[in-house]
């Protein structure tokens, strides 16, 4: 029943630090000119467009899953404090293990675009599926491009 206990206490410690998954999926935007308003727009050509291999770092469902079944498949080894040890190493090593799969599954492009101003200068925003093309005349908003 003590290896229960501490089986259940695992399951809620991967789920508490579940939830400090970075699960913002905003477009990260750089400018040398400050924006006061959100609602900004700009226009500009597309100068260059750049492909980054990208991924979720947050911790997710798979680490859950890997710590769940690590540590059924942990506690079937040995007895005694050795069987605890083993629970223990099994959850820690599943939610590893279970976290790298889920990361390598969901790795997903983006695009970091950079675009020459009309009112001179250069705004760089990184967002992800996108149809556009070097020499597009464009228009940001909310540090999304868009084709004008």
């Amino acid at each position: 029943m003590k290896t229960l206990g501490m089986i259940i206490a695992m399951l809620l410690a991967a789920l508490l630090f579940s939830g400090c998954a970075n699960t913002d999926s905003r477009p990260v935007s750089s400018s040398p000119y400050p924006s006061h308003s959100r609602s900004a727009v700009a226009y500009g050509v597309i100068d260059s467009i750049e492909t980054i291999r990208g991924g979720n770092d947050g911790i997710g469902a798979g680490a859950v899953i890997g710590g769940v079944v690590g540590g059924i498949l942990g506690h079937q080894v040995g007895g005694g404090s050795g069987n605890d040890v083993a629970t223990i190493a099994g959850v820690a090593g599943g939610a590893v293990v279970g976290h790298q799969i889920e990361k390598r599954n969901n790795q997903q492009d983006a695009y970091r675009i950079q675009i020459k101003l009309n009112r001179g200068g250069y705004q760089t925003v990184t967002q992800g599926i996108t149809d556009l093309r070097i020499g597009d005349r464009v228009r940001i908003e909310n540090n999304h491009v868009t084709r004008d």
